[in-house]
């Protein structure tokens, strides 16, 4: 590989400069008074604009404000708990509070910069720190990797003080499997012995609960004595078999999106804005307030303020002020309606994370970092009022007993908790891939014959797979594509109905992406049953399924026809809840085609490195990698411009408009807005005329949460922003611009997940070292088909990312009911 190409990249004009390989420490120093890796120190922060340096990926996650950090939506007193104070410029409780130092940054994206990777995975160290403290889910499994936070005295007159890290606190590294398995025995330990001494015997059904809620007090209840589990949980994997549905379910309605909800009535929105005077809020928050509540969204918040929750850029300290205001002394931090509330609070910032559900002991942790007193009660509480779900999940076979006394044995069990709309998702798809799986076929000699004449081994066993079996799953990468596009292939000269649909335009065969085939607008359309009118479907980019996409997708497949989900298991999840891909894969109970075609070239031979936790050096004499270190963040823009408008069109003749920019953030003094701002006055400049937008310039639409859509602005006028999308005309209204379009020179890896582009400039400033993960390295360095130059200021936090980083794990229940249901199945009498 070599370095910095000026004027050629191909014909270095500078000899003297040494090489950097990815796996070495990139030439020069970090930058001047910094910490010494790379990020800004705290006191260098502005208040004016309090993301410079943190990356913005798991803002979604993080309630905090409005649109850059603006705090549109924060309710007076909600850092002081008094109402009418004036919101704080930073520090905790307010909005735009970001704790100083790498990764504070500002409240969470509303626009199109939310939409496209709401999971977090890309978060910095510090941004991810600060959601884990938030949500509690440290690490998703009760280990605690992220910063902890002090519940100490002042829990109840600050709670949300209590979960936010001070300025400066670093993460703690994070822990081995085996350190994280202890970590969450040891929690559970003493959460079993603290509920003993409350209550020597297990509370019965019925106190002062009936039916299916005091059944499942009991049962929480019964799982933290240690007691043998009853049987009314919502199993994940029930011990008894499950009998696989006669019927699949019906399928859900898909609302079209570009049909917005109905805008809430004047008086309601009045009724509110009254409501939230009274308890010293901004009127601001009225019309989404009653668009989120409903007609009676007045009257919910007078009994209950801490509903304002249900708004995303309220934090629970925003609320606590607003209660307080309202309701006076009795708004205390253990009042049953906070914490009900903040439950779901909790789970729907889990969920932003990619979780489906949460341990209990985790959840119960993140309640006591936000000053609830008794954080078991309160979850308890949650359960009998049905606002939340209970999960019980098998642990492996049962212990203890013998051959004789089997029933005896204990059943290891986690207690999961989740909403209800995930859970659904996640039950539904259960079935409907059971259903799929179920499904055999006789594999006549056509198939054979198809098989036979395959481009390559791994699509004619990919070919063979799909002969006899409803489900199949085949990972590769980039260039083990072209198997399932030679399965689809061979399915249409069968005389199959056939459709291959890709997460983004362009990414598969056929011009149909996933989200237009759920809405109609792409794709073979439905039958009278509403099911989609095709024998085989074949899904690429099946890692980018979250689990409401997925469930609509397999409820959708009729009986009878086939299913292919087909991904690189190496790219950045889902930008929505769920490990949909991942969750099928551990499962097993499908069959597997794995390709063993290799990515061709120097780029391949990075990249598929990578993916096994090695960044190694590579030759390419055709200098298809190139890296350019840099010192600071100022220094990766001015090159990164340089390479997109001069170097790479240069040296191989790919035009500037088929350049891609891609790095770890939005934010920061090298995040996408800076590059996009740079990049725009050099090869587009304008005075922005239309809502910051010039004819020409190329942009990201954000239609939907995790859908980005490259498109070019072409003109604005009344009715509103006028883009060319792959060709087709799209019109944004003028009112939806500002939160779904942004400018596309540069993107983050979330972003350019499903799509390749002739040549990508990967920029990696110093603030950015602690948001990568082997995931984001792999995803970025694997957009380019042709050239790949790495902006390269992070020294070895690049190789450490690659060797030591995985991806973030997810609580989820999917391989659960997938097992529970094959084994059922199995059990089953012919």
């Amino acid at each position: 590989m070599s370095t910095d190409p000026q004027a050629d990249t191909a014909a270095a004009e500078d000899p003297a400069t040494p090489e950097a390989e990815p796996s070495a420490a990139a030439e020069g120093s970090p930058d001047p008074g910094s910490d010494g890796t790379g990020a800004t120190p705290a006191a260098e922060a502005s208040p004016a604009d309090a993301d410079q340096n943190r990356p913005d990926e798991a803002r979604a996650a993080e309630p905090e404000g409005g649109p850059d950090g603006s705090g549109t939506a924060e309710p007076a007193g909600a850092g002081d708990g008094g109402p009418g104070a004036e919101p704080p410029v930073s520090g905790r409780g307010g909005a735009g509070e970001s704790p100083a130092g790498p990764g504070a940054g500002d409240g969470p994206e509303t626009g199109p910069e939310a939409a496209d990777d709401a999971s977090g995975s890309e978060a910095g160290s510090g941004a991810e720190a600060e959601a884990d403290a938030d949500t509690g889910a440290d690490d998703a499994a009760g280990s605690e990797t992220g910063v902890e936070a002090d519940a100490g005295a002042d829990a109840g007159a600050d709670p949300e003080g209590t979960a936010e890290p001070d300025a400066g606190t670093q993460a703690t590294p994070a822990l081995s499997e085996a350190q994280a398995e202890l970590a969450a025995q040891k929690i559970e330990r003493e959460r079993i012995a603290r509920r003993k001494a409350e209550r020597e015997a297990p509370v019965e059904a019925g106190a002062k609960l009936s039916g299916k809620a005091a059944d499942l007090l009991a049962a929480v209840r019964a799982v933290e004595s240690g007691a043998k589990p009853s049987d009314v949980y919502f199993d994940e994997a029930p011990a008894a078999p499950r009998t696989a549905p006669a019927a699949p379910p019906p399928p859900r309605p898909v609302a079209p999106a570009a049909v917005a909800a109905p805008a809430p009535s004047a008086d309601t929105v009045e009724a509110v804005r009254a409501v939230l005077a009274r308890g010293g809020a901004p009127e601001a928050l009225a019309a989404p307030a009653a668009a989120a509540l409903g007609e009676d969204a007045a009257g919910q918040l007078t009994e209950n303020p801490w509903r304002l929750l249900s708004l995303p850029a309220v934090r629970p300290a925003q609320a606590d002020g607003f209660a307080r205001a309202l309701l006076g002394p009795e708004a205390g931090p253990g009042d049953e309606r906070r914490t009900t509330v903040l439950v779901g609070w909790l789970l729907t910032q889990a969920g932003l994370k990619g979780h489906t559900a949460l341990e209990a002991p985790v959840l119960e942790k993140a309640l006591a970092q936000y000053g609830v007193p008794d954080p078991a009660e309160a979850l308890e509480r949650a359960v009998a009022e049905g606002s939340v779900l209970v999960f019980h999940e098998p642990l492996g076979p049962p212990v203890g007993g013998g051959a004789e006394d089997a029933e005896d044995a204990e059943q290891p069990v986690r207690l999961l908790v989740g909403l209800e709309g995930a859970a659904m998702a996640e039950e539904s798809l259960a079935d409907g891939l059971a259903r799929l799986a179920a499904g055999t076929f006789d594999a006549p000699g056509d198939w054979e014959r198809a098989a036979g004449s395959a481009p390559s081994p791994s699509a004619a066993e990919l070919i063979r797979a799909v002969a006899g079996h409803g489900l199949v799953t085949h990972t590769g990468g980039e260039a083990a594509r072209a198997e399932p596009v030679a399965l689809a292939a061979a399915a249409r000269e069968l005389g199959l109905r056939v459709c291959v649909a890709a997460h983004a335009p362009g990414g598969g065969p056929d011009p149909v992406t996933v989200a237009g085939l759920l809405s109609g607008a792409e794709g073979p359309g439905r039958d009278a049953d509403g099911q989609f009118a095709l024998d085989l479907l074949v899904v690429l980019d099946a890692p980018q399924l979250d689990v409401e996409t997925a469930a609509a997708l397999v409820e959708s497949v009729p009986d009878g026809a086939r299913l292919v989900l087909s991904g690189d298991p190496g790219v950045l999840g889902s930008a929505g809840a769920g490990r949909v891909f991942a969750d099928v894969l551990a499962a097993r109970t499908c069959p597997q085609s794995v390709s063993r075609t290799p990515d061709p070239g120097p780029l391949g031979e990075l990249v598929s490195g990578i993916g096994i936790g090695e960044l190694n050096q590579v030759d390419a004499p055709g200098k298809e990698v190139v890296i350019v270190p840099v010192k600071d963040a100022g220094e990766a823009v001015h090159r990164a411009v340089q390479l997109v408008a001069e170097s790479v069109p240069r040296a191989f003749g790919i035009p500037a408009d088929q350049v891609q920019v891609i790095t770890p953030g939005h934010g920061g003094s090298a995040g996408t807005r800076a590059l996009n701002a740079a990049l725009k006055e050099r090869l587009n400049p304008g005075p922005g005329r239309f809502g910051g937008f010039d004819p020409g310039d190329r942009v990201v639409h954000v239609p939907s949460a995790g859908r980005a859509l490259a498109a070019r602005v072409v003109s604005a006028d009344a009715e509103g922003l006028h883009l060319d999308r792959a060709g087709a005309r799209v019109v944004v209204p003028k009112e939806l611009v500002e939160s779904q379009v942004r400018h596309g020179w540069a993107v983050t890896a979330h972003q350019a997940v499903g799509t390749r582009w002739p040549a990508v400039v990967v920029v990696l400033p110093g603030d950015a070292a602690q948001a990568l993960s082997r995931d984001w390295v792999y995803t970025a360095f694997g957009r380019g088909e042709r050239h790949l130059s790495v902006v390269h200021g992070v020294d070895q936090a690049l190789p450490h990312a690659v060797a030591e980083v995985p991806a973030k794990p997810r609580t989820t229940r999917l391989t659960g009911l997938l097992t529970a249901l094959a084994t059922a199945g199995a059990q089953q009498p012919e």
